[in-house]
């Protein structure tokens, strides 16, 4: 049998040790458990006269009493600690969020420099060019927002765009992007071998980016040239010009009137074929 001092400085060490759940249950199983320290000197008690087993008995059963009590209150004391850091720490990340909350609404307020000025021409991805007219403010709530005004001359419409959704908003292209545009219109249709709804569908997404190149791209590839018979479906003919008078449009406010003839050249597009015909007729020669 073990020294009841060395048996209990052995046990002093061990529960001086305790820093979370995990040494506390080890040190439960190493010394109070059924195979535990304790219990394995009490089995050894058999070995012993009546008044020694019985001492020996009482101390055991005191040391043992003795720490399963100070484990059960260290343990306590453990959890409490770990389940105050725990909501410690989800309230002050709940803080932390809301402030985040705030700061990011303070940030969305329309404090943004302008980009545009009036007179300006924009583009607006779902309706084409447009002109600044003016630059107002409105309050909305508690809140002053400042917006453009912006006039879409083809279809007589005014948008209000505020100057936290400028972004959505494009400068009219450089002389250099429409030079790129018309090598594009120029190139060679790349027709898909696919369903005409899906490749609609393909269209449509490249007109309403609002992207001059993604426009000649759909020009260039609807382009039924009028001196060719070819038939051409409604949609087919209704996307065309869509995209057509959008890309004619922004050719015409660098180009001026040399825009739409610099559009159907790059096209090679003829602009009365009915009058070709009749002068073909007229120059034919008589039997």
């Amino acid at each position: 049998m073990k020294d009841f001092r060395e048996l209990e400085t052995e046990i002093k060490k061990a529960s001086d040790k305790f820093t979370d759940i995990e040494s506390i249950n080890e040190f439960r199983i190493k010394f109070l458990g059924k195979k535990g320290i304790i219990s394995l000197e009490m089995k050894e008690l058999a070995s012993l006269s009546g008044d020694e087993r019985k001492q020996h008995a009482e101390k055991l059963n005191k040391i043992k009493k003795k720490k399963i009590s100070k484990t059960k209150k260290r343990k306590e004391k453990v959890v409490s600690k770990k389940s105050i850091r725990q909501s410690t720490y989800k309230s002050s990340t709940f803080k932390t969020n809301e402030e985040k909350i705030k700061i990011k609404k303070i940030e969305k307020q329309p404090t943004e420099k302008k980009i545009y000025n009036i007179k300006d021409y924009v583009v607006y991805p779902k309706h084409g060019v447009g002109k600044i007219v003016s630059i107002e403010k409105a309050k909305i709530g508690s809140i002053d927002i400042t917006f453009y005004k912006v006039f879409i001359e083809k279809e007589k419409l005014t948008l209000s765009i505020p100057l936290n959704q400028q972004s959505h908003l494009r400068r009219i292209s450089s002389i250099n992007q429409i030079n790129k545009a018309i090598n594009i219109l120029k190139s060679k249709p790349k027709i898909k071998r696919t369903m005409w709804s899906r490749r609609a569908q393909e269209y449509e997404q490249k007109i309403n980016s609002g992207k001059l190149y993604q426009l000649a791209e759909v020009v260039k590839d609807l382009n039924k040239k009028t001196d060719i018979i070819v038939e051409q479906s409604y949609s087919e003919r209704l996307l065309f010009e869509k995209a057509y008078e959008r890309i004619k449009s922004e050719f015409e406010i660098i180009l001026g009137e040399k825009g739409k003839i610099k559009i159907d050249k790059a096209l090679k597009r003829l602009e009365d074929p009915t009058q070709i015909q009749g002068s073909k007729q007229k120059n034919a020669p008589l039997n």
